[in-house]
């Protein structure tokens, strides 16, 4: 019988208050309306994919005449970095390249360039890091890393072809991932991370491959409970293998014991192998949800600041920016959006909910 595997322990909050405060983790940031503080940006680069995952752009919806966005509405590489700048400047020390498939804009490295000069109030600098589905890592890991980026996570849904083809809906063959995790590997983005989504029926018996793989390769896989993003992927609860089932099948051949988070609104539940061989996390925003904990904004492409993944609607800062709009009036833009913030979708999710109005993940950036 297997053992029970418990939920990841928490580092204990520390209270902040008012928008100015310093974060509840000790960390500068602007704090919303439940005291939580802006301290991670994703940024999306673009709206096209390469893949058609059935958990974000199913190909059926997504077709070759799907009429993504037009260049002139897309931020351009200044643009997105002077408000990565005024991000930054309000307490944000992550930054996180998402899309779409990032890796699809062109010239990225430029991009990942101006990133990387930024610069805290304290003159430390941001940690850069990437989302990718691999398909173009083996030409671009390089560069990236000479542009500055520091680190990458790499979606990977089976090491089965035939599954993970099902998964990312164009065949895209396993090996050609693999070999641009090696590339990654190679250019020092490291620590790598693989991000595996589990939808019943789909791939929950690729679980122990992967974590066996991820285990001999030395990288840091972190299982994501399928979830109800936008409304094309189809979303039923019966389609979501749980926490506790990816923990109690790895934990069953693998034995494993949590870990405490490095920080609070840590995303990943994580936990090591007992025989101390490297850990594995689990992303349970079903079944575990985080939101009390969360500090993550997402900027789109098309300049839109969203405060949760969940998001209906999302507050415009292309228009000022490109009328001329100062940074100050830019920070206060975003300061106001924060300070107001009560998003916590997956902490009161319910069959109501679900059919709320929502923003397709690959519009705002995963």
């Amino acid at each position: 019988m297997p053992v029970t595997v418990p939920p990841a322990p928490q580092p204990a909050p520390t209270p902040g208050s008012g928008t100015d405060a310093a974060s509840f983790d000790g960390r500068p940031g602007r704090l919303d309306g439940f005291g939580r503080a802006l301290r991670d940006l994703r940024i999306s680069v673009t709206d096209r994919c390469n893949f058609r995952c059935t958990y974000c752009m199913p190909a059926e919806i997504y077709g070759r005449d799907f009429a993504f966005l037009p260049h002139e509405m897309v931020l351009s590489f200044e643009e997105i970095s002077r408000l990565a700048g005024v991000f930054v400047d309000l307490g944000v020390r992550k930054l996180r390249i998402t899309g779409g498939e990032p890796l699809v804009r062109r010239d990225l490295p430029q991009l990942i360039g101006q990133l990387a000069m930024l610069r805290t109030p304290d003159g430390e600098p941001v940690d850069l890091t990437l989302t990718t589905n691999g398909s173009a890592l083996r030409a671009l890991a390089g560069p990236l890393a000479v542009a500055g980026l520091q680190r990458i996570t790499v979606s990977l849904d089976s090491l089965d072809d035939e599954v993970a083809g099902r998964m990312n809906g164009v065949d895209f063959p396993v090996s050609r991932v693999l070999d641009g995790i090696a590339a990654a590997r190679a250019a020092g983005l490291t620590p790598i991370k693989v991000n595996t989504v589990v939808r019943r029926g789909l791939n929950e018996s690729s679980v122990l491959p992967l974590a066996r793989w991820a285990r001999d390769e030395g990288v840091t896989l972190r299982f994501i409970e399928y979830m109800d993003v936008g409304h094309s992927n189809g979303w039923r609860m019966d389609d979501v293998v749980s926490a506790d089932e990816i923990l109690a099948l790895i934990d069953a051949e693998l034995p494993l014991e949590p870990v405490a988070a490095d920080y609070r609104g840590e995303v990943a539940g994580r936990y090591r192998y007992r025989d101390g061989a490297g850990e594995i996390g689990v992303i349970a925003s079903v079944t575990r949800p985080f939101c009390g904990d969360c500090t993550r904004a997402r900027l789109s492409a098309d300049g839109h600041l969203y405060t949760c993944l969940f998001a209906a609607t999302g507050l415009d800062l292309k228009t000022p920016l490109r009328a001329g709009a100062a940074d100050v009036a830019l920070s206060e833009a975003v300061r106001s959006a924060w300070s107001v913030r009560r998003d916590r979708y997956s902490e009161i999710r319910s069959q109501s909910t679900s059919a709320l109005p929502k923003v397709e993940m690959f519009t705002m950036g995963g």
